[in-house]
């Protein structure tokens, strides 16, 4: 048996499973910080990690519950109706809840018994553990002739999207920047459960983001962003 314990956590602008990018890279102005953990809190550890663009991570499905792997799972990609053993899948229903995920490093902040990695396009919930970075080689990583089985090329289907006058105002008066971008990165994936998408429905959908709720409608091919509002407690 092997023990493993966290060296460090991601604060991301995910705040539930929901709306998260099914794969790396596909929100590239989703942010994210990962900060290190003592004993690892230290200068050392990272030095020369700020000439890499891109790293590793490998981290923690916390979000799955405990025991809940299966053998067999329907991607999203395939609509949801054909089953592929997990192994030929990214799923987070896994033996061992693992995740490995590529992201752009921004920057490195270091301060007093804390460092933090700045880090973009991620598709990681917040609070999500971290157990390992490694720095991210072209050379060796990047492999042109590579075959992608079902996924061979990154998705085509992406959505229109709409601001009510509402959401557009949020948006450009949020304090740390318009949300616009970030926003239709994310909806314009098409976030609906597999099962949903193509139905002739009219159903509101939320999702939370940093700390707000974000209601949206799908329909024609186009992402309705209906209103943006805080989170109650």
């Amino acid at each position: 048996m092997f023990a493993f314990e966290s060296i460090g956590v991601i604060r991301s602008c995910f705040r539930e499973k929901f709306g998260v990018p099914r794969q790396p890279g596909l929100a590239p102005a989703a942010p994210a910080t990962l900060e290190l953990r003592p004993p690892y809190a230290q200068p050392t550890i990272v030095r020369g990690l700020k000439d890499f663009s891109h790293l590793w991570l490998l981290f923690v499905f916390h979000g799955v519950p405990t025991g809940r792997w299966q053998p067999t799972v329907r991607p999203p990609r395939l609509g949801g109706h054909r089953r592929l053993g997990v192994f030929a899948t990214r799923s987070t229903f896994r033996p061992n809840p693992l995740g490995l995920s590529v992201v752009r490093l921004e920057h490195i902040t270091i301060g007093p018994n804390r460092i933090m990695l700045h880090l973009a396009g991620v598709d990681l919930l917040d609070g999500t553990p971290v157990l390992d970075i490694k720095p991210y080689l072209p050379y060796a990583d990047r492999i042109s002739e590579a075959t992608g089985g079902f996924a061979p090329e990154a998705p085509t289907t992406e959505l229109a999207v709409e601001f009510s006058p509402q959401a557009a105002a949020f948006c450009t008066n949020w304090l740390y920047g318009d949300l616009r971008e970030l926003i239709t990165q994310i909806l314009r994936q098409d976030p609906r459960p597999a099962y949903d998408r193509g139905k002739a429905i009219s159903r509101q959908y939320g999702m939370k983001l940093y700390d707000f709720d974000l209601k949206f409608r799908i329909g024609d091919e186009t992402v309705y962003v209906i209103e943006i509002s805080p989170l109650t407690q």
